[in-house]
C-alpha cells in the first residue's frame, strides 16, 4: 500500500466534499424549485462531466489552468505557484468533475419535499432561512449525505482528470489511483491488487450507503 498516495487521496476527497457542500446545496435547491429561464442549460452544464471522457475534461481543464490561461496567470501572480501539477489545481479540477455527483442526489432530495410543508412553515412565522435550516435541510439530509459519499468515493477513484491536471508528483498530486497505475506498469501485481481491493471495498460501501439513504428518503414520503 502506498500510504503517502492514500493520505493525499483522502485529503483531496475530504477537501472536495467540504468545499462542494454549500455550493451543491445552493445549486440543488435552486434547480429543484426554480422555473427560471436558463435552468435547463445550467443543469446540462452541471451534468456535462458525467458524459465527457475524463481525458477530454482533463485536457480542457489543463488548458484552462495552464500558465498561458488568464486563470493560470492570475493564480501565479497571487501565489507564485502554477495551478497545474499542484494540489490546489487538483482540488479545483476535483470540484468540477464531482459537481454532478454532489448536485444530483441533493436536487432529488429537495424536489421530493412537498411545497405545502414549506408554505406551512412560512405561515407559522418562520423566515425562508429558518425554514431552510429547520425544515428543508433535515428532510433533504439523506440526499446530502448520499452526495457526500458519492463525491468522496469518486474522488478517490478518479484517474484521467487527475493525471492530466496533476501528473504524478509524490506527496503533491500522486493519488492512490495513479499509484495503482504506476504499480501495474511496473508489474508489481501484489501492490496494485491490495490498493485496488481497498478502492473496491470503499466504493461498495459508498454505493450501499447511497442505496440505503435513497430507500430511507422514499420511505419517509410513503
Amino acid at each position: 500500500m502506498d500510504w503517502q498516495a492514500l493520505a493525499l487521496s483522502l485529503q483531496l476527497a475530504s477537501a472536495t466534499a467540504l468545499v462542494l457542500l454549500p455550493l451543491a446545496i445552493w445549486l440543488a435547491r435552486w434547480l429543484a424549485w426554480s422555473s427560471a429561464r436558463g435552468r435547463s442549460a445550467l443543469e446540462a452544464l452541471i451534468l456535462l462531466p458525467l458524459v465527457l471522457p475524463p481525458t477530454v475534461l482533463g485536457y480542457y481543464l489543463l488548458l484552462g489552468f495552464g500558465g498561458e490561461s488568464m486563470l493560470g496567470q492570475l493564480y501565479h501572480a497571487l501565489s507564485g505557484r502554477t495551478l497545474v501539477f499542484s494540489f490546489d489545481g487538483l482540488l479545483a479540477a476535483s470540484l468540477i468533475f464531482n459537481l454532478p455527483f454532489a448536485v444530483q442526489p441533493m436536487q432529488r432530495a429537495f424536489a421530493a419535499i412537498p411545497r405545502e410543508i414549506r408554505e406551512a412553515a412560512w405561515v407559522s412565522g418562520l423566515s425562508r432561512w429558518q425554514t431552510f435550516l429547520r425544515i428543508e435541510l433535515p428532510l433533504a439530509w439523506p440526499g446530502v449525505a448520499a452526495a457526500l459519499a458519492l463525491c468522496f468515493a469518486h474522488t478517490l477513484g478518479e484517474f484521467g482528470v487527475v493525471l492530466m491536471v496533476g501528473g504524478s508528483l509524490p506527496g503533491e498530486t500522486k493519488t492512490i489511483a495513479i499509484a495503482i497505475y504506476d504499480q501495474a506498469q511496473a508489474f508489481n501485481d501484489s501492490a496494485a491488487a491490495s490498493m485496488s481491493a481497498f478502492l473496491l471495498g470503499l466504493s461498495f460501501v459508498a454505493v450501499l450507503l447511497v442505496s440505503r439513504l435513497g430507500r430511507r428518503r422514499a420511505g419517509r414520503w410513503d
